[in-house]
């Protein structure tokens, strides 16, 4: 390092210099599954709302808080009719994630989450100022709700389905959560569309709860970044003044609208293609298993299979133009863990034909591994 930026990072605080720079798997890839988005594209009525757009809108700031978007995804939720509930929405959930941890979270707070979970959430915490406190999964893979409500964090949060697990948290956990915690509670359902049951409904049972979901996964439209929040009206006003104004842009705001619209080529196109996703996650995961890796009980659009040789699995398999996320560094306390090192591949789920070029890769690597 230059004597130069030597002297602008010691200006820098001291927990974005020790911040690790956020570097997703990238390359030239005939099939890329490293990512969980939605790999049959983005609705046609979301598309063709962006298509139609007037020619003025992308030169006018978008309106504060939208009402259309505010309306149509609690709708959506079937919370249309719930007093007192209210949405904020970003530049993708991990905006509106990192916005209540900077609402709730005072400098020295502490963060508690299973472990291990999305990965920007200890990112986010540190740069925050707060103590990201990681509460071991059990060695089946479930939350220990005693264990993280004993830990009195300022903000609890719970990822389910779970990433990079793939696995559900249980009712009875998230509900015990809830009701004992001693500060917020944030429940990430970004693969909500792909679970067995979603814990949406919670935001009526405790004004503490913020539930996250996203557009970038089942509604394809990871490119366009829109997440949001749902909560008391209390709690997501506050999370709005932490977020800032102006964080979704008119286009994205316009196709979210559109795609939550209660119509075949719009939120049906949405629902169907998450049908197709969970089939297929469960064929591929019983043919991962038949190739002996110990699969996890996956209720995302992706699996998870613990095994030591992550890493040289999907170089290998990337030279083979098929990209998929090699994991380590992992909490052990899974048995499947402890036995891989703290490491895993994790494989998102598409079109049974992308699934096939997976599994035709990994049978021609495996065998070195």
């Amino acid at each position: 390092m230059m004597a130069s930026e030597r002297a602008v990072a010691g200006l820098a605080r001291a927990e974005v210099r020790a911040l690790p720079v956020y570097s997703p798997d990238a390359g030239e890839c005939d099939v890329d599954v490293s990512e969980n988005t939605n790999l049959w594209g983005t609705p046609p009525a979301a598309l063709r709302a962006i298509a139609e757009a007037p020619v003025a809108l992308p030169s006018r700031y978008p309106a504060l808080e939208s009402e259309p978007l505010r309306e149509a995804v609690l709708e959506y939720l079937g919370l249309a009719d719930a007093p007192g509930i209210g949405i904020v929405a970003g530049c993708g959930s991990d905006d509106v994630l990192d916005a209540a941890l900077r609402a709730f979270g005072v400098a020295g707070d502490e963060v508690a989450f299973p472990a291990p979970t999305f990965v920007m959430i200890p990112i986010l915490a540190r740069l925050d100022g707060l103590v990201p406190i990681g509460v071991p999964l059990t060695s089946s893979y479930g939350l220990d709700p005693e264990r993280l409500v004993d830990r009195r964090a300022k903000i609890t949060y719970l990822c389910t389905p779970n990433n990079p697990t793939s696995t559900a948290m249980s009712r009875a956990a998230v509900e015990y959560v809830v009701d004992r915690a001693a500060g917020l509670v944030i429940i990430d359902e970004a693969y909500a569309e792909f679970a067995p049951e979603t814990f949406v409904s919670l935001v009526t049972r405790s004004e503490r709860v913020l539930v996250t979901r996203t557009f970038s996964k089942a509604f394809g439209m990871a490119g366009l970044r829109v997440g949001y929040g749902v909560g008391g009206t209390a709690l997501v006003d506050l999370v709005a003044r932490a977020r800032g104004p102006y964080k979704v842009n008119v286009l994205a705001e316009r196709a979210a609208v559109a795609a939550l619209r209660d119509a075949p080529d719009a939120r049906g196109w949405v629902l169907e293609h998450a049908r197709i996703a969970t089939a297929n996650r469960d064929r591929l995961a019983s043919e991962l298993r038949s190739l002996g890796l110990p699969v996890a009980p996956a209720s995302g659009n992706f699996v998870f299979a613990p095994t030591a040789a992550a890493a040289s699995l999907a170089r290998a398999m990337s030279d083979r133009g098929v990209l998929v996320r090699a994991l380590d560094g992992l909490t052990e306390d899974v048995p499947a863990l402890r036995a891989s090192g703290g490491r895993g591949l994790r494989i998102g789920v598409g079109p049974w034909d992308a699934m096939t070029r997976v599994l035709g890769a990994l049978r021609e690597v495996l065998p070195c591994a």
